[in-house]
């Protein structure tokens, strides 16, 4: 392990999630806040449809600005989904964390990131990358140790009695088990407070989005082996007899993918 300390990943594994300090650097995070913020924002104005609930939620801003495509296959990124997930492993889902200023919004009820327990076993991990400073003032995230095997969403009572808080630096990458129950605060400062979440999973399994579907041809010539692996171009599903048959490097769903 380079930047993901045996530690952290114990953490993880123990308590649902774990903090790795300083993922990226200061000045890439408030470059990537600036666009984020710009981004949030346009969609806000042109999104269809568009419900309260889904108020700052972006999907998928990669698409939308080359510098999260690039953000995609940071080292550490990818460091932290190979040792969970291993190195086959593929991007379920990016959106957007970001909270309003002065409210809250579609994350600010307890719930988990994934349905299924598969003890002993990661088949998805998330990373929540802080773009601001996670403060208590503007809504840092709740979040219950040791509840990722627990398969009833715990009482609210309990939940905000024994939940800790996301407290994170614009550049750290909070870690988590997507089983953990967790929610969002409330932003109580003038600022808006954006974050990016991405998650991973396994090969075999579906992403939210075909996302080789939602790139043209020469924007697909131009990627790097590694985010051609994540973005899922080495587990494409044959849609014909002639597609399946395909070989060498015209192969769809290429060997050894796990």
């Amino acid at each position: 392990m380079k930047v993901l300390t045996q530690t952290i990943y114990n953490e993880v594994v123990e308590n649902g999630y774990a903090v790795l300090p300083n993922a990226i650097s200061k000045d890439l995070a408030s470059d990537l806040r600036t666009r984020l913020a710009e981004i949030v924002q346009t969609q806000r104005i042109n999104q269809t449809p568009k419900t309260a609930s889904d108020d700052y939620m972006v999907h998928n801003p990669m698409f939308l600005d080359p510098e999260f495509m690039a953000l995609l296959e940071h080292p550490s990124l990818v460091e932290v989904f190979d040792t969970f997930l291993s190195e086959t492993s593929i991007i379920y889902a990016c959106t957007t964390s970001s909270m309003p200023a002065g409210s809250s919004n579609y994350s600010g009820r307890i719930h988990v990131d994934s349905p299924r327990i598969i003890p002993g076993y990661f088949s998805k991990i998330g990373i929540i990358l802080a773009l601001d400073d996670f403060t208590i003032e503007n809504g840092a995230t709740f979040i219950l140790p040791r509840s990722q095997n627990t398969e009833v969403a715990p009482d609210t009572e309990y939940f905000f009695k024994k939940a800790e808080r996301l407290i994170l630096s614009a550049g750290d990458f909070a870690i988590l088990d997507p089983r953990v129950w967790h929610c969002g605060g409330n932003n109580q400062s003038t600022r808006d407070r954006h974050a990016f979440t991405i998650s991973g999973c396994r090969s075999f399994m579906r992403q939210r989005f075909d996302y080789p579907r939602f790139m043209d041809e020469k924007s697909v010539s131009e990627l790097s082996p590694t985010l051609r692996r994540l973005l899922g171009f080495n587990v494409r599903v044959p849609t014909s007899l002639e597609e399946y048959y395909m070989s060498g490097d015209d192969r769809l769903y290429k060997p050894n993918q796990g």
